[in-house]
């Protein structure tokens, strides 16, 4: 589990494929630089999220470690195929503060940044979500974007989607890799596991009631 409060950014220094012939089913090898991160305290088979994606971690030298991504994690993330910043965060612990909302590294979908611009001394993020996606977000509630917990200030039910907005102030940018976000780019998303659960309950068939087809 994590918090969505992200430690600091690191770099994923090479990508490596796991096959040794041509296989599109393969996945990759990272090797990431995190000297920033501190990697004293953190152990083979320990939990970091990498850009919102809890990854294992299976080897670490020095100040940089390497997790094996699946081609199922590939296929449903972006930023992990390549080199490149990445935001890190270390597994929550059961004495840390949550500052953040409770997160659990399992990323639901992508969004597209719609719109990223200055407003005063923060800056405004618009992100397009499927409709799916669009059902758990409220006003005020938490979404995860790159693995960066964040407050939903507006929500916009489109033909095409769901358009959320969100403010970032300098010091969310400063630490993370959200500075570097582009119209048009695609980012990871995670959605409040509360909403997830809140959902099942108001939707599960109820004793005598027949199961639903979904």
């Amino acid at each position: 589990m994590f918090t969505g409060i992200v430690a600091t950014s690191g770099r994923i220094e090479s990508v490596t494929s796991l096959s040794h012939a041509t296989d599109t089913t393969a996945g990759v090898r990272l090797t990431i630089e995190a000297s920033r991160l501190g990697l004293d305290d953190v152990q083979l088979g320990d939990s970091i999220a990498i850009q919102g994606a809890c990854m294992t971690v299976i080897r670490k030298t020095g100040q940089t470690f390497e997790v094996d991504v699946s081609r199922e994690s590939l296929n449903r993330t972006v930023g992990l195929e390549q080199t490149g910043e990445v935001n890190l965060e270390k597994a929550l612990r059961a004495h840390d503060r949550l500052g953040g909302h409770i997160v659990s590294g399992h990323v639901d979908g992508l969004g597209t940044v719609t719109h990223f611009a200055p407003v005063g001394e923060s800056h405004e993020l618009r992100v397009l979500a499927s409709r799916e996606i669009g059902r758990y977000l409220a006003y005020k509630g938490s979404i995860t974007v790159n693995g960066v917990s964040l407050t939903v200030n507006a929500v916009h039910d489109r033909d095409d989607g769901c358009e959320f907005s969100i403010n970032l102030i300098p010091h969310t940018l400063e630490v993370t890799t959200l500075k570097h976000l582009q119209a048009g780019m695609r980012v990871n998303l995670e959605i409040d596991l509360i909403a997830r659960y809140v959902e099942r309950m108001l939707n599960a068939p109820q004793d005598g009631d027949k199961p639903l087809n979904r």
